[in-house]
């Protein structure tokens, strides 16, 4: 006799497109009915493609196929997105805000956060009013690469104040929590935390929020697209081929939740050598062209491995304040207007679809 839970387990091995995870474990199952050999289930995702809805009643009827019973697979989805509209939710908990950047990667340790300030600071000086979300639950280093390690957020009623530093609106989980205290959550808690980052701070009327994600596809990625309609997406690599595969997955996530692609950083692309101050390849710099090629992006920029640059990080002096014409800083400056580029293009277009961006300028962006 089958029972719910049968059912249950054989629709974990369903995995939702473009993520790592399970429908179940999402939540997405929202009915299960069984009358005699005949099984009946309401699925609920939060995609407006069309082909997302067919792999998933696909993947779904095939998994119970093993069970030899008769299956209705009925996959709900939301309107497709207006045009103003870039993702596949029209909910914004933070509506004030003008422009939200996701900062994503397909694994930890490529400089991701590093990106996410240095992108920041740089528009910043650019003129526009610019805030900083730490969603990396498990690693927030941001606070120490801003400087701002043990300083808490003013509590304001029940909301609180984001930290401004260098010019640049702040908040983290990082400055919630003891130093050096671990989290260990699960993805419920995850996409909560989020969503009160979001909606519990007093963020100004910004132009822009970059949002630092956790590595790799899942459950703040998904709750984020959810919860704000997000303007683009960057996605931050190294050359080498481990790091290029799980790019891959991030970009593929941006498409699949209509989130149009800004542009790849590649970090760790080339070595300036503090002797002599020459630029050497060592690590396959220009690896990421073919795939800003496939995704019809360009390549914001290529930053350099650069002694300042972990120097900064590490005394809260990001390398991008550095006046004394660093590379690094001058090719974030560069790729940082090339992003409000593309955020412009964007809102001109009311683009729901990453096909839609068009290339600002040539693909490769060596020029930086």
């Amino acid at each position: 006799m089958l029972s719910e839970n049968d059912i249950k387990e054989r629709l974990s091995s369903v995995i939702y497109p473009g993520f790592e995870k399970d429908i179940v474990t999402f939540g997405f199952v929202k009915r299960i009915e069984i009358k005699g050999e005949k099984v009946f289930v309401d699925i609920e995702i939060v995609s407006a493609n069309p082909d997302i809805a067919k792999e998933v009643e696909a993947n779904a009827k095939a998994a119970l196929d093993a069970l030899r019973v008769q299956s209705q697979v009925l996959v709900r989805q939301p309107k497709a997105p207006e045009q103003k509209s870039n993702t596949q939710s029209g909910k914004n908990i933070a509506s004030h805000i003008k422009n939200f950047v996701m900062i994503s990667s397909g694994k930890g340790g490529v400089g991701k956060s590093t990106t996410t300030v240095n992108l920041a600071l740089a528009l910043s000086s650019q003129g526009k009013k610019v805030g900083i979300l730490d969603a990396d639950i498990y690693g927030p280093n941001i606070p120490r690469m801003l400087g701002v390690v043990g300083q808490k957020p003013e509590v304001i009623g029940e909301k609180l104040k984001p930290i401004k530093v260098y010019g640049v609106e702040m908040m983290s989980m990082g400055v919630l929590m003891g130093e050096g205290q671990s989290l260990i959550w699960r993805g419920a808690m995850i996409m909560k935390a989020i969503e009160q980052l979001l909606r519990d701070v007093l963020w100004s009327d910004l132009d822009i929020l970059f949002i630092d994600m956790p590595p790799g596809t899942g459950d703040a990625q998904l709750t984020l697209a959810q919860s704000v309609p997000v303007t683009c997406g960057v996605c931050v690599t190294t050359p080498q081929t481990v790091a290029l595969d799980d790019a891959l997955r991030s970009l593929d996530m941006f498409k699949k939740l209509h989130i149009p692609i800004a542009g790849i950083v590649e970090n760790m692309s080339g070595f300036i050598c503090p002797d002599n101050g020459k630029e050497y390849d060592i690590f396959g710099k220009g690896t990421t062209e073919p795939l800003a090629e496939a995704y019809d992006t360009d390549i914001l920029a290529q930053i350099p491995i650069e002694p300042s640059i972990r120097e900064g990080g590490d005394e809260g002096k990001p390398i991008v304040l550095n006046a004394q014409g660093a590379v690094s800083a001058q090719r974030y400056q560069k790729g940082a207007a090339l992003l409000w580029e593309k955020i412009e293009r964007v809102n001109k277009d009311g683009a729901a679809d990453n096909s839609e961006i068009q290339p600002v300028s040539g693909k490769s962006g060596c020029s930086h």
